[in-house]
């Protein structure tokens, strides 16, 4: 077929119900949405040989084929361009006919098929998802971006030199540090003269900067906070991101082995509240943002059936309701505690909190200790629906690089440190990937519904996605249907509680605003 006539064949073909199936959702999809045709379901060969590779409910010798290590390498593509065919694109080299043979017998084998296809279906539409925000974009108005870092860093400066107000802390820092040529952007320069200040450092981190008293500490880390807005978000990004009042970045779903989503081009997982408000709605539409109260916590409580926990997950505040269910004193106790089971911090203040919410809580509190425990004796752990953490030794494992526990080399108090690590890993893991299911299905059964409101128009003519992060949506919607999208966000958040944990009471509280700017939103 030639490749003009592929829109056409597939909007026919989209008024029936229908899957397709395709190598990556990255090389097919951006080209489709150009020509204005939009696909309500896909499988992602891609992505779900990735999560397949990895779960210990398959039976891995049923995915290897001859071109299987052409399969385990394949990456996205990563720019937005709509080609459908990138020149000597790897992905050619591939069989997708025979990896989805292979990819359905596994399935059929899996020890809970269930489980997996929910999460396959879930990790397909989520490349929808992104697909179309990259399309549709995220609506910017550059010329209250260029105010803002007008207004924070004064007017924009010649290539190679400071703005004003870098310039005008400068002699300030430089003054109290007594170092009259140093240059703050060096960390070597930098840290060589907060030594010779006579300050006791090791590093020039800012929370270490924090805790230190000296005239020179204040400029210095408002000077290195406008220096990372003009880094990350400054006039350069402004001209590079930014075209035609959108905001399009490319998101990665499954870019962290974890299940969240990562992102290239832009820093769109990590937009500072500082220029959130450019982000501004088109005339006569409005943002729907929606966030989850404390989602991983919720989603421990699930998957663990912890029925006290989920007792205090009926609080709005889960941390709240602990308090009135008597597991500690404060709230504050209770967010440290949690967030110590759950990340690792067991020692210390976190640590004292554990024999009290271990009594309260014995499923969630068990659940992540047997998954460090597991980590620490070299075990894959899965999440929920059956993704599977990277083998110890293997490749792969946390962002931060926690170690590996099968390493051999070091001292035994390394080996030792190693396998803690790991543990910490793999008890963050079971509840992050299983947060990142529930999104998962929250954006998929979004999507369709925002579809359904719309009318007949294309995608970026109807209420549509433009934003996601972990546990936040923005949703770009026709002001008259605003308070329609509120009921949806809420109703897609129960149903994706529903699927994953059928009708154990878990609830999944959103907080929605409606508002032009997405920074007021809060």
């Amino acid at each position: 077929m030639p490749a003009e006539e592929l829109p056409a064949f597939v909007r026919g073909r989209e008024r029936t119900a229908v899957r397709w199936v395709w190598d990556d959702t990255t090389r097919w999809y951006p080209a489709l949405l150009a020509s204005g045709v939009r696909v309500e379901r896909c499988w992602d060969l891609r992505l779900a040989h990735a999560v397949l590779r990895r779960s210990p409910f398959v039976d891995q010798d049923l995915l290897v084929g001859g071109d299987t290590p052409g399969w385990d390498a394949l990456a996205p593509v990563t720019t937005p361009d709509a080609a459908l065919f990138p020149l000597d694109d790897p992905a050619d080299r591939l069989d997708p006919v025979a990896e989805h043979a292979r990819q359905r017998a596994a399935m059929t084998a899996a020890t809970d098929p269930g489980r997996l296809g929910l999460l396959l279906a879930a990790e397909s539409s989520g490349a929808l998802v992104a697909a179309e925000m990259t399309h549709a974009g995220l609506p910017w108005r550059a010329d209250v971006h260029a105010g803002l870092l007008t207004g924070l860093l004064g007017p924009r400066p010649p290539a190679g030199h400071r703005p004003a107000a870098l310039e005008r802390l400068l002699p300030q820092i430089r003054g109290a540090l007594r170092a009259p040529t140093l240059n703050p952007d060096s960390p070597g320069e930098l840290l060589r003269a907060l030594r010779a200040a006579g300050l006791p450092v090791t590093d020039t981190r800012s929370w270490t900067l924090q805790e230190l008293d000296h005239p020179g500490i204040p400029p210095l880390l408002e000077y290195r906070k406008l220096s990372r807005l003009l880094q990350a978000n400054g006039w350069n990004w402004l001209d590079t991101w930014v075209r035609d009042c959108r905001f399009r970045s490319v998101f990665l779903p499954g870019g962290v082995v974890t299940g969240r989503w990562a992102a290239t081009g832009g820093g769109a997982l990590s937009v500072p509240a500082q220029v959130r408000p450019a982000a501004v709605a088109d005339e006569g539409w409005r943002f729907v943002v929606a966030d989850v109260a404390q989602l991983e916590p919720r989603v421990l409580a699930g998957m663990s059936g912890d029925a006290a926990m989920a007792e205090a997950a009926r609080s709005r505040d889960l941390y709240q309701g602990m308090v009135t269910g008597g597991a500690v004193a404060t709230r504050a106790e209770a967010k440290l505690g949690i967030l110590g089971a759950m990340y690792g911090g067991t020692r210390g203040e976190s640590g004292r909190m554990m024999p009290r919410l271990a009594r309260r809580y014995p499923r969630a509190i068990g659940l992540v200790e047997e998954a460090a425990r597991a980590g620490e004796r070299g075990e894959v752990v899965r999440t929920l629906l059956g993704r599977g953490s990277p083998s110890p030794g293997g490749g792969g494992g946390d962002p931060e690089g926690p170690g590996e526990p099968g390493t051999p080399s070091g001292s035994p108090e390394d080996r030792d440190r190693r396998r803690r690590a790991w543990g910490r890993f793999t008890r963050n893991f079971v509840v992050q990937g299983t947060g990142a299911e529930w999104a998962l299905c929250w954006l998929a059964d979004l999507r369709n519904r925002l579809w359904r409101l719309g009318g007949t128009g294309p995608l970026e003519q109807r209420p549509h996605l433009v934003f996601f992060l972990h546990d936040e949506v923005v949703v770009h919607t026709p002001e008259h249907l605003a308070g329609a999208v509120d009921e949806e966000v809420r109703a897609a958040a129960a149903e994706a509680g529903r699927l994953l944990f059928g009708a154990f009471p878990i609830d999944f509280p959103l907080d929605v605003a409606v508002v032009s700017s997405w920074a007021d939103a809060g």
